[in-house]
């Protein structure tokens, strides 16, 4: 009788292999848009600064460094550029550009990811003083609500929008874990802000001016609040309600709130940090979506930011688990 040794992989090793088999060649195709002066760039050549920041830190998830790795090569051009964009005034970005804040709060969180793995001194200092210099920015830039808007609060006559308030939490937040100065006070006037435009139901609105609540604005909200140290407050347990209630798991990771990929960019992470049963039931389904929905030479499609957009927020939600940087870990 022959007998054969056969190693038969559980459905979960195969998933595995197929998640990473779809964001290896989504990355590749990523670093062969990048152009030569280092940046990435969304639809009609808009939002390079911000582009280049998510790419980047679709590429740390991976596993790489700016010394190592696959994308060591790209990583690096990603960090000359963005800290060839930062101004004397602190901001990282365009000053013409009508929407910086974004930019200026993802370049805070991808450059304080690779500070805290940089080997070479003169490129550690060089980061550390960018990013002290961004933080003091965010903080001027902040409104007297305790918001951020498109673009300063000076600027942009006080006006405040709580998707860019998202990303100048987090961006200060991982600049603080990283060991930058953060003044504690622009943190909690952040936090007292996105209550104030959270409504009875958990939903938060899109300013605090009015605009009605929002699930992809609520479930961002929520993420920075997690990234604040708020888990289990009445306002979060109002706000994580809400999101099980128009997000998921009431309705299909599949349903179409409008901004689907921003919303579950940061609700995966809310449920990434909460882990357990939920977190596996949830990233199931959001991962089976997402490969199903590949384009053939990797990648996603977008008609509205670009594919470059989605395809580093789909990257990085994709390899979560692999808790590569600290920012997202539980």
């Amino acid at each position: 009788m022959l007998l054969l040794n056969l190693t038969i992989q559980p459905p979960s090793c195969r998933a595995d292999d197929d998640i990473d088999a779809v964001v290896r060649q989504s990355l590749d195709y990523l670093a062969s848009l990048q152009k030569r002066q280092g940046y990435w760039e969304a639809n009609q050549g808009q939002y390079k600064v911000a582009m280049t920041a998510l790419v980047g830190t679709a590429m740390l998830a991976e596993g790489s460094t700016t010394t190592s790795g696959r994308y060591a090569k790209e990583i690096r051009l990603a960090v000359d550029y963005l800290l060839s964009m930062s101004r004397p005034n602190g901001l990282i970005g365009f000053r013409e550009d009508y929407h910086y804040t974004y930019g200026h709060g993802f370049s805070m969180l991808f450059l304080s990811q690779v500070y805290g793995e940089e080997e070479d001194e003169q490129q550690r200092e060089e980061i550390r003083e960018v990013l002290t210099l961004a933080v003091q920015f965010c903080a001027d830039a902040q409104t007297s609500k305790g918001g951020w808007g498109y673009v300063s609060a000076k600027e942009g006559s006080d006006f405040d929008e709580g998707s860019t308030c998202i990303t100048q939490v987090q961006g200060l937040r991982a600049c603080r874990n990283a060991g930058i100065p953060v003044s504690k006070e622009i943190i909690e006037r952040a936090k007292v802000y996105i209550s104030e435009c959270t409504d009875s139901n958990g939903g938060v609105q899109y300013s605090i001016r009015g605009g009605g609540a929002r699930p992809p604005i609520t479930a961002a909200a929520l993420a920075a609040m997690f990234n604040a140290g708020e888990y289990d407050t009445d306002l979060t347990k109002r706000m994580r309600e809400y999101c099980k209630r128009t997000i998921w798991p009431d309705k299909s990771v599949a349903a179409s709130n409008g901004h689907w990929h921003y919303m579950h960019f940061y609700f995966s992470q809310v449920v990434y940090r909460t882990g357990g049963d939920e977190w596996s039931r949830y990233r199931d389904e959001l991962n089976a979506k997402l490969i199903r929905e590949t384009q053939s030479g990797g990648g996603w499609a977008d008609p509205q930011v670009g594919t470059v957009y989605v395809t580093a927020l789909n990257c990085i939600m994709l390899q979560l688990d692999k808790g590569f940087l600290p920012i997202y870990q539980r």
